[in-house]
Order: structure tokens, then sequence, then C-alpha cells
């Protein structure tokens, strides 16, 4: 159950942004300039990715649109950083 469950906080937001930027690639056109940008977003930060797309409109960011993206990058430290936490115990030798 523990390998299912970080297989899908690993891949499940890069599938999604896969299966999002196929299905409809004009929102990641506005969002970024770059193809490269993209790719490397959701290499890196799936999640602040995601919702950078998201809220992404025809005005860019504005108001408390860079809220829902602090959500998105507190999403990636914390599944980058959980699995340290938990296995805290094992690291002291």
């Amino acid at each position: 159950m523990c390998c299912f469950f970080t297989s899908l906080v690993l891949f499940g937001p890069r599938l999604a942004g896969l299966i999002w930027w196929l299905i409809w690639p004009a929102s990641w056109n506005l969002a970024f300039n770059s193809w490269i940008w993209a790719i490397l977003g959701i290499i890196f930060l799936p999640w602040t990715t995601l919702m950078y797309v998201l809220v992404y409109g025809s005005n860019g960011m504005v108001g408390l649109d860079w809220l829902w993206v602090g959500l998105g990058v507190l999403a990636d430290v914390v599944s980058y950083g959980g699995g340290g936490y938990t296995n805290r115990d094992r690291l002291n030798m």
C-alpha cells in the first residue's frame, strides 16, 4: 500500500499534466512562452506547474492567483520532504 501511495504522489501530477497538455494545449501555450519551461515544471515542480496553468488567464497572474500557486509550491515541498520526515529514524545510524 505504501508503494502505491508513493507512486501515486510521484507520478500522479506528472501524468495529469501530460494528459492535460495533450488534451488542451492552448492553456499551456497561453501560460508558457516556451515548451521547455512546461516540461521542466512538470519534471521538478509538478503541483506548482499544474496550479500555474490552472489559474493563468488571459490577464496573466493577478490578485489571489499567487496564493494558489503558493499552495502548489507547498504541495511540492510536502511531497518531496514527507518521505524524509517519516523515515527519519532510519537515517540515524
